[in-house]
């Protein structure tokens, strides 16, 4: 999106998801917020009255897409829909100090968290603290400054679908690539919007 525009995507049960929502982000500090949105948006997903656009079922061959869905003009907060083709995924990467709650719509994602063990300038030594399959209907959350990871679809043949709420608008993050052992070099990232329609 560019300049002042606020996205706000048409989807079947809109209204009831943005409504649950922002009830969620007013309930208090980031820690009772994502707990709220992690109950929020698992209710969501199995809601049959909740049906996300039908745009963000449909993969991009040479990325996954980020499809902003809404933006709320009255809390700040960002609802983007990632959309996986088979064996698409993220390297290890930061969330820019944004608090998010991630949720697996459809498909299986697997996610692996980071545990910062030291920093020489724009050198990182990171350490796999764990992983998961996360499976359609499963949500999870990120707080600074435990906002390390990696997504991917690991599946060779299905498309997986994921929903992301960032305390803001999230268009720069920090990628990390591999050197050698627990080693990365730290790179600045912009993040594009694909279009939603």
């Amino acid at each position: 999106m560019t300049g002042s525009a606020q996205p706000d995507i048409s989807f079947d049960g809109h209204d009831k998801f943005i409504a649950a929502v922002d009830a969620a982000v007013a309930s208090g500090d980031e820690h009772a917020i994502t707990a709220a949105l992690r109950n929020t948006l698992c209710e969501m997903m199995r809601d049959p009255e909740v049906r996300l656009p039908g745009c963000v079922y449909e993969p991009i061959a040479d990325h996954y897409a980020r499809r902003e869905i809404y933006r709320s003009p009255e809390h700040g907060y960002s609802i983007v829909a990632m959309t996986w083709g088979p064996g698409q995924g993220t390297p290890v990467h930061d969330h820019c100090g944004l608090w998010c709650v991630e949720g697996v719509w459809e498909g299986e994602l697997e996610i692996t968290q980071f545990e910062l063990l030291e920093r020489d300038g724009d050198r990182f030594r990171f350490r796999a603290a764990g992983g998961l399959q996360a499976g359609a209907g499963s949500a999870g959350s990120l707080i600074p400054p435990h906002e390390y990871h990696t997504i991917g679809n690991v599946s060779g043949r299905s498309v997986a679908v994921s929903v992301h709420i960032y305390k803001a608008p999230m268009d720069h993050c920090a990628k990390f690539v591999h050197e050698q052992g627990e080693w990365y070099r730290r790179t600045e990232s912009c993040l594009s919007v694909d279009r939603a329609a």
